[in-house]
């Protein structure tokens, strides 16, 4: 039980004074997930799942936000959740876990079922959860289509709702372990392009907070989750797979700096593919009517995931999880916005045309430098072909996007939220409250600036 035990010491010992190297990218996951959060409030069943919610009824114990209502923490953190990866545009890790969409919702959440918090507690706790869900991320081919984040973040949420409620050691070895009893979902529900993704992201932000409740009144979960004979290892991954990594350095070298934000609202995978083609298109000067034919390769692992599109009942699921929408869009547009995810740009003839007669995705071995990797080759009519490669995404950490990069997504997400009564004063104070919540005295006080 020595990794179950050094994972619960550390969410239980580190202080807000430990998180000095990581801070602010603590910090900018909590700005992409309100963003993200705002832009994304009346997407698809985002509002259904919010009057869903409200009409369960029960203790009013925290907010739903952007939408209102008080209702159990659990249920507002798992409709906060759903909102903030509806847009598919808050942070991420290879390959595939979200965990700022899981963990700071629960945090929230969590904070106002105590009667609130600081902004450092808050913090400290958001830096814990995605650290222990870092730990515990796995490889592709350990997943092997389950969905990383329903098996990963999990663990974030519980890990950051523990440390909110102040359990002690044994209580929070018991959060994690009945944590370990709610991973799940699959990576079908991308590839069907369906709104459970977002569903199972709510879920994993609901599980962490009920695991920690049932831990704080004595309800005991399997110990040696990691190390036990049906453990973590064994369900998720190879059984010889080393373990040791999971607490190596553990609260010294921090794994947060590994997080990536989005430049473009689609699939991580689709980052890449995305910069390459407006890239070629800025050097090269050429336009949607010059295009013969676009080849984009990309590696196994994205193929299965973004290789295909179909409209289907979910547009915009679908566009998001289509490589080949993605630089479709970005040639015949010459730029990607938020509402060029919405079903009727998805729809428009020129893109599904340009994209049906002249985009092929290839699954191509090759390509598989990383996950993200992509190659494209572009033929135009004149006879010239322009060949590129990309290997890190905009929003890595070896390709940093500026804080003012992040600054203006957050406002792009706001104006295409269209809320009136979120105003560019109240935007403001939004940012400002962010950009200094280690400064604030209780996170109750900023709840209502996410309100009419």
């Amino acid at each position: 039980m020595k990794l179950e035990r050094a994972l619960a010491k550390f969410v239980c010992n580190t202080k807000y004074e430990d998180l000095t190297k990581v801070i602010d990218t603590v910090k900018l996951q909590v700005l992409a997930l309100y963003g993200a959060t705002i832009a994304g409030a009346n997407a698809e069943g985002c509002k259904a799942i919010a009057d869903y919610v409200c009409n369960l009824g029960g203790n009013k114990e925290a907010t739903v936000l952007i939408h209102g209502g008080k209702v159990p923490a659990q249920m507002a953190a798992f409709a906060n959740s759903v909102m903030g990866r509806a847009l598919d545009i808050d942070d991420h890790i290879s390959p595939g876990v979200h965990i700022g969409s899981s963990v700071i919702p629960a945090a929230l959440a969590t904070a106002e079922l105590v009667g609130g918090c600081s902004g450092k507690e808050l913090l400290t706790a958001i830096a814990v959860g995605t650290e222990v869900s870092l730990r515990l991320n796995l490889e592709d081919m350990d997943y092997d289509g389950f969905d990383p984040t329903g098996v990963a973040a999990v663990y974030a949420s519980a890990a950051a709702a523990a440390k909110l409620l102040n359990l002690n050691e044994e209580q929070t070895l018991n959060t994690l372990a009945l944590a370990f009893n709610r991973c799940g979902g699959s990576f079908q529900s991308n590839v069907d392009g369906s709104l459970a993704v977002r569903i199972i992201e709510g879920w994993t932000a609901q599980a962490g907070i009920e695991c920690a409740r049932l831990a704080q009144i004595g309800i005991t979960g399997p110990h040696n989750f990691l190390e036990g004979v049906y453990s973590y290892f064994h369900l998720y991954a190879s059984e010889e797979k080393d373990r040791s990594y999971v607490i190596e350095n553990l609260g010294k070298k921090w794994h947060i700096g590994t997080i990536n934000f989005k430049k473009y609202p689609s699939c991580g995978l689709t980052q890449g593919s995305t910069e390459l083609i407006l890239d070629m298109m800025r050097e090269h000067r050429f336009l949607a009517s010059d295009v013969e034919k676009i080849e984009v390769r990309v590696p196994p692992y994205s193929y299965k995931l973004v290789g295909k599109f179909a409209l289907g009942r979910n547009p915009k699921v679908n566009a998001q999880f289509s490589v080949g929408y993605c630089v479709a869009n970005a040639v015949v547009r010459k730029e990607i916005s938020l509402s060029q995810f919405e079903a009727e740009m998805i729809k428009a003839d020129d893109v599904q045309q340009f994209l049906a007669e002249r985009v092929e995705v290839i699954n191509d071995p090759n390509a598989g430098r990383s996950h993200y990797s992509s190659d494209i080759v572009v033929r135009l009519k004149n006879g010239v072909v322009l060949n590129g490669s990309i290997d890190v995404p905009p929003g890595t950490p070896d390709n940093p996007m500026t804080y003012e990069e992040h600054r203006r997504h957050f406002q792009d997400c706001v104006s295409f939220a269209n809320l009136p009564w979120l105003t560019d004063k109240k935007c403001e104070s939004i940012l400002s409250v962010i950009e200094g919540i280690e400064n604030v005295a209780s996170i109750n006080s900023i709840i209502p600036l996410f309100l009419p």
